[in-house]
């Protein structure tokens, strides 16, 4: 069951929901069948039990009461919140065990318990209160997964405690809901903490398809403490047909074949333009690289100057662009 974008409930219903803290990990299902085995499957249907040996222990945990259980893989920084770069070492190697067990030393997974889907008895058609109580009765916590408490109602302040901790934000879920497998439904409502910064634009992808002749993405970054220009991303996202154009009109007047960013990103295809472009944009964190994450176009910023944009940036050139 998937949760959709929106806001908090109205405040005359938020005694009808429940808010937990939104992670940002890797969805995961985990089938127990009583015997002493366990099975983890991401959200694709791919099997990704051997890419986290530290969760097998997990296993007998409910003896041989039978048990499928909703979660999110997590791995935590040093500050204790969820960092889905950290994850990205711990992923894809659920083909290579050695590899897997060698990562769980140095990195190891934490599982978030959110849901029961069946416990001896399918629990589907049961409302998510009567599901997370059967849940919580299980009292499942160990070195690397944990169950933790929903809040209900309180939505307000939930959320704003998730701003203050630096968290990704909240999922809301009705009460009463029963439990849609693969569906995208309102009765779970994610709300993400987004940040927005000012970036300095230095360069762009062309578009393809009905995007041709326009830019699909810009490449952005801000101005490090010692002047230089340090690559943040690529935004692909947030314009209008006409901003798009317009945009388009601005990149092409300030092309250049000198790149401004230092050190140069390994972006193929990338065309270059003079720094003098601001604009802001919306993103939900960064990566340990300093590169946003979900970023967004918001608006540009003709009322800045280039110098004015600036941040502080991890050193060494990020090693991706995700």
């Amino acid at each position: 069951m998937l949760a959709t974008p929106g806001r908090l409930p109205p405040a005359a219903q938020d005694d009808r929901w429940a808010y937990e803290t939104k992670q940002d990990g890797q969805r995961a299902v985990l089938y127990l069948p009583g015997d002493g085995s366990l099975l983890l499957r991401a959200r694709s249907g791919e099997e990704i039990t051997a890419a986290y040996p530290e969760l097998r222990p997990l296993a007998k945990a409910l003896g041989r009461t039978p048990a499928v259980l909703d979660g999110e893989v997590l791995a935590v920084d040093e500050h204790g919140r969820a960092d889905f770069q950290l994850l990205q070492s711990r992923m894809g190697l659920a083909h290579a065990p050695a590899r897997a067990a060698r990562m769980a030393a140095r990195i190891p997974v934490h599982l978030v318990l959110f849901d029961a889907l069946l416990l001896s008895d399918p629990l589907l058609t049961m409302a998510y209160a009567d599901r997370r109580a059967r849940l919580e009765s299980l009292s499942l916590a160990g070195p690397h997964w944990s169950t933790p408490r929903a809040v209900v109602g309180h939505g307000a302040e939930a959320l704003r405690a998730t701003r203050e901790h630096g968290l990704e934000g909240v999922v809301c879920k009705r009460l009463d809901s029963v439990y849609e497998p693969g569906v995208r439904s309102r009765a779970w409502i994610k709300i993400r903490n987004l940040r927005a910064e000012d970036v300095i634009v230095g360069g762009w992808l062309p578009g393809k398809g009905r995007l041709t002749g326009l830019p699909g993405a810009v490449l952005v970054g801000q101005r490090s403490a010692d002047g230089r220009l340090r690559y943040v991303g690529g935004v692909g996202t947030g314009w209008s047909a006409a901003e798009r154009a317009e945009l388009a009109a601005l990149l092409r007047a300030a092309g250049t074949d000198a790149c401004p960013f230092e050190p140069v990103p390994p972006v193929p295809g990338a065309r270059w333009v003079v720094p003098r472009l601001v604009g802001e944009v919306r993103y939900s964190t960064r990566t340990r690289a300093g590169l946003l994450r979900q970023p967004s176009w918001l608006r540009l910023r003709p009322d800045l100057a280039p110098e004015e944009s600036a941040a502080d940036l991890p050193e060494g050139l990020p090693e991706d662009t995700d």
